[in-house]
């Protein structure tokens, strides 16, 4: 065995080049934006044939009640109600038991390690989803709104409105709906926790707040679809109050911040054990 002395190796094989250590380096993390568009096409193109007759359903729901509730109110504040609180009901639906049952099952298949592979950020997974499964909620709830308009014999004059009350009551059900859905130790609960949502939302949301309780109207203030209910229904009056309608979408936008939030959190909780 021989003994080759430091000095006489090459000073090129002692140390890593320095091509070797900028190839050895890890790419720049993944944007949130492009990332979330991904997951939104691909959440899209998955749920658009599973979930459409869910989306009937739920469509179909919301005109029934409205048709039921034309045999108990005439017009007035209860009818705006009425038609403002089951056009966002199909959002509620959507949101809060689809998504609940979306992410628990992904959960409980074991979905979630598929998506902590990927270079996605945990908000880009929850965000991309969530704005998925609310965009199958516009055809649903402007057919609502409409239908009951006719029905009620309200004007139509600012059904617009409803492109800001989708997205922002959407953000904030979804977020609620998520999170169920992660945080449930069984898919089963997960499903449970959202029918209990969208049976708040259908309870508290259609029916005339003058006509509840106290207590129930509590309630009422602390579930986040009620502010897009009532932005929508002040708009049926001759002269809305703007400045009200804007405070109440603000209040959907910032609940929905908040929701979010958790369920990303939420996510990645999840998605480490």
């Amino acid at each position: 065995m021989s003994v080759v002395s430091v000095q006489v190796v090459p000073e090129g094989a002692r140390t890593v080049p320095e091509q070797a250590r900028v190839a050895a380096e890890l790419g720049p993390p993944a944007r949130l934006w492009p990332s979330l568009v991904a997951v939104y096409r691909a959440q899209l193109s998955r749920a658009r044939v599973s979930r459409i007759p869910l989306l009937f359903v739920a469509t179909f729901q919301s005109v029934g009640i409205s048709v039921m509730m034309r045999g108990v109110v005439d017009s007035g504040g209860e009818a705006r109600s009425v038609v403002a609180g089951s056009s966002v009901l199909v959002v509620a639906y959507v949101a809060l038991n689809l998504l609940s049952q979306y992410f628990g099952q992904l959960r409980a298949s074991g979905g979630l390690d598929h998506y902590a592979t990927l270079p996605v950020p945990p908000a880009a997974v929850v965000l991309g989803a969530a704005a998925a499964y609310a965009s199958f909620t516009v055809p649903g709830t402007l057919v609502t709104a409409v239908f009951g308009c006719v029905l009620f014999g309200l004007p139509l004059t600012n059904l617009w409105v409803l492109l800001a009350v989708i997205p922002l009551a959407g953000a904030a059900l979804s977020g609620l709906g998520a999170a169920f859905g992660l945080l449930a130790p069984r898919p089963e609960l997960a499903t449970l926790l959202g029918q209990l949502g969208m049976s708040a939302a259908l309870l508290l949301g259609v029916l005339p707040a003058d006509r509840m309780p106290g207590i129930v109207r509590l309630a009422r203030d602390l579930l986040p679809s009620t502010y897009g209910v009532e932005a929508y229904a002040r708009t049926f009056v001759a002269h809305p109050d703007w400045a009200a309608v804007l405070g109440d979408l603000g209040v959907c936008a910032g609940v929905g911040v908040i929701s979010l939030a958790a369920a990303t959190r939420a996510y990645r909780r999840a998605a480490v054990r």
